[in-house]
């Protein structure tokens, strides 16, 4: 640590007062996320989200979710109070449902940094301890799920037509959705499940399963925001890890991400490929107009110690266990 970098540190006054926290903004933000959310897991399993009596067959997706949500953001704010950077609650963001149209409840959560992330050290810390924590949550989730799976009679209330030989149901029930598979997803499955014994939902079907549902929205929101691009998290990772060449990395991860999303353009074409997805063409302009694809440089360029590189190398484990190139497929019928 250079002497310039603790004068940066340890001058600056650091206490934060209950009102610079903004209590009842965060927590009117959670309250109607937790609302909306509750409501959109009442529609993944099937039942009217605008009759109040369903509201409790909701409320495992939604704690769920906002457990895993809440504790991805609170990683990145602990983080910030222990290098003494001014950090935000976390905004809880509420998206609203609509008749017929199937989504989470919520758009996530951020935190905003208000002062300099001074060092390489605590951007790196900044920025793995959220991905790690929502990660951790969403794999107790889905192992959860997993080992608490229930009868078919559950998938035959919201599909009664259900064909278990084929995994099929006619085109009048649902939508043909199916969530993408991961390495991770499939090795948990694979560990904590028996199909011999028990009905095992295909990726057709997870998402009527809140803790399925939830676990794997957690590692897709993982995946996503360690992308080594920018300001998201993986780019605070890749850019303390190796400095400058962050900025190939980061450039040949958006081109990776913009082809697949134009692969996802296929069936317009009339190619039925189920590889990639449209989402990513929107999440390309998010990161290049918004994000930023370049990594603004550090006050304190330190490179990191041993131990934070094997974390380094771990967490970019998880994002290869974790992404999925095509996270949504609606097949064509």
């Amino acid at each position: 640590m250079s002497e310039s970098f603790e004068r940066f540190e340890y001058i600056e006054d650091f206490s934060i007062s209950w009102r610079e926290l903004r209590i009842p903004l965060h927590l009117t933000l959670f309250l109607i996320t937790l609302f909306t959310t509750t409501l959109a897991g009442v529609e993944w399993i099937g039942r009217d989200p605008f009759n109040l009596l369903n509201f409790k067959f909701g409320l495992a997706y939604s704690f769920s979710l906002l457990l895993v949500l809440g504790t991805h953001e609170f990683g990145h704010f602990f983080y910030s109070l222990k290098h003494r950077v001014r950090a935000t609650l976390p905004y809880f963001i509420p998206f609203p449902i609509f008749p017929g149209m199937l989504n989470f409840g919520t758009l996530g959560a951020v935190i905003r940094t208000k002062t300099v992330i001074p060092s390489r050290k605590a951007i790196f810390d900044i920025g793995v301890s959220g991905p790690i924590a929502g990660f951790i949550v969403s794999v107790a989730i889905l192992i959860f799920g997993f080992t608490h799976l229930p009868s078919r009679e559950f998938l035959v209330h919201i599909h009664p037509n259900y064909n278990f030989a084929t995994n099929t149901v006619p085109d009048s029930e649902g939508i043909p959705l199916a969530f993408g598979n991961t390495i991770l997803f499939k090795l948990l499955e694979v560990l904590f499940t028996n199909p011999h014994k028990e009905f095992v939902p295909p990726m057709t079907e997870i998402y009527h399963y809140p803790f399925l549902c939830v676990g794997w929205f957690g590692l897709f929101v993982t995946a996503m925001n360690l992308l080594p691009i920018g300001q998201l998290d993986g780019g605070h990772m890749i850019y303390a890890m190796f400095g400058k060449a962050h900025r190939k990395i980061a450039r040949v991860f958006f081109f990776i991400i913009l082809i697949v999303g134009l692969l996802g353009l296929l069936p317009l074409a009339g190619v039925d490929a189920n590889l990639g997805w449209t989402g990513w063409l929107f999440w390309c302009l998010i990161l290049f107009f918004v994000i930023k694809l370049d990594h603004p440089p550090a006050l304190d360029s330190s490179p990191l110690d041993t131990k934070r590189k094997i974390v380094g190398w771990l967490t970019i484990l998880i994002f290869i266990v974790s992404f999925s190139p095509t996270p949504f497929t609606i097949s064509l019928r």
